[in-house]
């Protein structure tokens, strides 16, 4: 059992919990009196005032100030310290020299301004009301080279220029624009050169445009105009092509001075147009060769670095040995560089004189220097194909005009 502190009446009952020494001897448990010591029942005390105070004001709310008056209503905010009374929100204060009457005014009014009253925004002139206004385009005057003069001083108005459509410009014109053509292009029309050569010679002053050097690349003539390349008078002609089918025996050359038979000769009836071989073949091979007087497509098929490929016909003295094919294939160390065909094969199986070779150079005698070069003789040498053109339907000695989608052909190629 609890143990009884020495002292203590043994005799008296057992106390509850919160009874104090010193109370009397009812058990009933007393309430909590805040303070050691107290007795008696207990009364919350109200909230001791500070000293100073008047005790017999009531207790105020939270919010007043002190010094306030002895009403306990909560006071509006003053915004200043020891401020008194109710608060009344004021105007907006005006700058000094304003008119005190007059309303706030809106954004957009100017101080000075007689009318007070809110303008919009971009309105200028006081008391004036605002109207928009159209929009003004500008007038320009007739003739643009001329200075624009003061309208409103001039009191006149000035007609805006036209601007010309496309559909009302005259026939005439158009077609006038159309035949115009670049003096290079109609360099390499003429037979003369292909355009990037007419670029040079034009840029040397070797040619001549109704008397005139023209130095200006892209500088454009008309078809009636005089053209002149070392003062020879040239005539735009029509673009013609023809292949020929050439024999044995003929050079290829405009003229020979030692009078032996050119090539110029089997197409000289061909056309009224002067044309020129494309690439030469020599006068013991035969096979396909074309002639024309579009210098700029010459140009390109002849150039090795469009790679137009031709494919020959070709019958040696012996048969060509397997290691020498083989040689041939990885490419040829010859005085002037290395030469590698694009393709060989034999013709015929079993016979191994006659091969099948494809080759884009267009090295003077590069066929017969080849098989030269590993000790064989080219007894005959044929063309047979040259680009996408072949020999069909072409007898040997003969031409032909190419088709038109021959020439688109040849043009994508090259």
């Amino acid at each position: 059992p609890y143990r009884k502190p020495e002292g203590s009446d043994s005799d008296s009952p057992r106390r509850s919990y919160g009874s104090r020494d010193g109370a009397s001897g009812s058990s009933e448990r007393k309430p909590y009196t805040g303070s050691k010591g107290s007795g008696g029942s207990y009364e919350r005390k109200p909230y001791h005032k500070p000293e100073g105070s008047d005790s017999d004001s009531p207790r105020r709310s939270y919010g007043s100030r002190d010094g306030a008056g002895g009403s306990s209503e909560r006071k509006p905010y003053t915004g200043r310290e020891g401020s008194g009374g109710s608060y009344e929100r004021k105007p907006y204060r005006r700058s000094e020299g304003s008119d005190s009457e007059s309303p706030r005014r809106s954004y957009g009014s100017r101080e000075g301004e007689g009318n007070s009253d809110g303008r919009s925004f971009g309105h200028r002139d006081a008391g004036s009301t605002y109207e928009r206004k159209p929009y003004k385009r500008t007038v320009l005057p007739e003739d643009a080279n001329q200075p624009v003069g003061d309208d409103e001083q001039a009191g006149e108005k000035k007609s805006k220029r036209q601007r010309i459509s496309p559909s009302k410009i005259s026939s005439q014109q158009k077609r006038s624009d159309a035949d115009l053509i670049r003096l290079n292009k109609y360099l390499a029309h003429s037979g003369v050169c292909s355009r990037r050569e007419a670029d040079k010679f034009i840029q040397a002053g070797l040619v001549k445009v109704n008397g005139q050097i023209i130095t200006e690349l892209g500088y454009k003539v008309d078809p009636t105009d005089k053209i002149q390349f070392e003062d020879q008078t040239l005539h735009r002609e029509k673009l013609v092509y023809v292949l020929l089918n050439k024999p044995k025996g003929y050079i290829t050359s405009l003229d020979d001075p030692y009078e032996r038979k050119t090539v110029m000769s089997l197409v000289e009836n061909a056309v009224r147009e002067r044309i020129y071989p494309v690439g030469r073949l020599d006068r013991n091979t035969t096979g396909l060769l074309l002639f024309t007087n579009d210098g700029e497509l010459a140009k390109k098929l002849t150039h090795p670095s469009h790679k137009i490929k031709k494919i020959y016909h070709i019958t040696l003295d012996k048969n060509l040995e397997r290691i020498d094919f083989e040689s041939i294939l990885n490419g040829v160390d010859l005085e002037d560089g290395v030469i590698k065909p694009d393709a060989m094969a034999y013709v015929i199986d079993g016979n191994k004189q006659e091969i099948g070779l494809e080759i884009h150079s267009g090295k003077n005698r590069i066929v017969r220097r080849i098989f030269e070069h590993f000790g064989y003789q080219v007894e005959k040498l044929d063309r047979v194909k040259l680009g996408g053109l072949t020999k069909k339907d072409l007898p040997r000695g003969k031409w032909r005009f190419l088709t038109p989608p021959e020439i688109t052909m040849l043009k994508v190629l090259s």
